[in-house]
């Protein structure tokens, strides 16, 4: 699959990536989404694949394209058999989030990204559009820190781990209300917060980055981008764990559907039988191989974000896979006028 499909996804990324960063300032957040969606499905549908969106456009709006469900790739096409045979083509499970951090986009903030994980069919946990409370964490606390005990209990493991001590530890957290009482507690037991307003995937995954000075994700986000954050985590061996969030009294802010039983009824529907079920990183990205792919759109921590000059832009990427235990940073260059000789004078 990684052989087949790496460059492939690298460039379905970055031309998601160049289209929202057009509109990155403009304070267009629904704009700078809608351009990356269609970019990123134009050029999926040019992969040589069967693939299907798992994760993508939202679960119970009717998205025009990239919608779960959505059959993607030249092989899914109705003139397949032009191109080629389909039932010879492994099937893909896909989970994409063209634009990463709308508002980062729209207001040109830091930390917004083009990400997608694939795996083969069944691969990937097709996680509902709730929220999900998460614990990111580098690969040396994989195993040892655990969703179920307290942010305090927590930094203490973390902090054995990492043989540093919790004042050093920085913590990511999303700036919301129903964290008020978590930023408090890692807090007073030393540590350092760093309160974000999007982006929890870039934060989940510089957690397994030495360097970058993030140790730890908390708190809860959206499930579907929990889903994504695992994937490239498996591949990474850092650790991840994530619980859905069924109660919109928890979550505070954002919809979550009408009523918690509404909400278990939904669950219900879906097969996902135990509610409160805590899941690792391998449970929600369980496939036999995983790829997970990324493209700045507007610079972070990782990456930088789209650059443009004359006649075309810069990007930087990263592809991440379970089969080569590989993380590829690739920086490109897209030239869209013929290149000029330049004079040396």
């Amino acid at each position: 699959m990684e052989n087949t499909l790496g460059l492939e996804i690298i460039e379905v990324v970055e031309q998601a990536a160049i289209a929202s960063s057009k509109w990155m300032g403009k304070g267009e957040k629904n704009t700078a989404d809608e351009v990356a969606v269609e970019a990123m499905r134009e050029r999926m549908n040019k992969i040589h694949m069967r693939g299907r969106i798992v994760i993508g456009e939202g679960e119970r709006d009717e998205a025009p394209m990239l919608y779960i469900g959505e059959e993607v790739g030249i092989c899914t096409q109705p003139d397949a058999k032009n191109f080629c045979n389909p039932d010879e083509l492994v099937e893909i499970d896909i989970a994409v989030d063209p634009c990463e951090g709308t508002n980062l986009v729209a207001y040109g903030q830091n930390g917004s990204m083009a990400v997608l994980a694939i795996s083969e069919k069944g691969g990937l946990f097709a996680a509902p559009d709730f929220y999900m409370k998460k614990l990111a964490a580098p690969a040396a606390a994989r195993g040892h820190v655990d969703i179920s005990k307290s942010a305090t209990e927590n930094l203490k493991i973390l902090s054995e781990c990492l043989n540093r001590a919790i004042e050093e530890l920085v913590v990511v957290v999303m700036d919301r209300p129903r964290h008020k009482d978590l930023i408090q507690e890692i807090r007073t037991a030393g540590a350092r917060v760093r309160l974000i307003s999007d982006g929890d995937v870039s934060a989940a995954i510089s957690c397994a980055f030495a360097g970058t000075n993030i140790h730890a994700l908390m708190g809860i986000g959206a499930a579907p981008e929990g889903v994504i954050s695992a994937a490239a985590m498996r591949c990474l061996g850092g650790h991840f764990q994530g619980q859905l969030i069924y109660d919109p009294e928890v979550v505070q802010t954002g919809l979550i559907g009408e009523s918690r039983e509404g909400n278990l009824a939904r669950l219900a529907e879906m097969n996902i039988t135990d509610p409160d079920k805590i899941y690792n990183s391998d449970e929600l990205a369980s496939g036999n191989t995983v790829l997970f792919a990324a493209c700045g759109i507007t610079p972070g921590t990782l990456m930088e974000g789209v650059r443009f000059f004359h006649g075309g832009a810069r990007t930087q990427s990263l592809v991440i896979s379970s089969q080569s235990k590989t993380a590829r940073f690739v920086d490109t260059v897209h030239l869209w006028d013929e290149p000029k000789v330049i004079q040396l004078r």
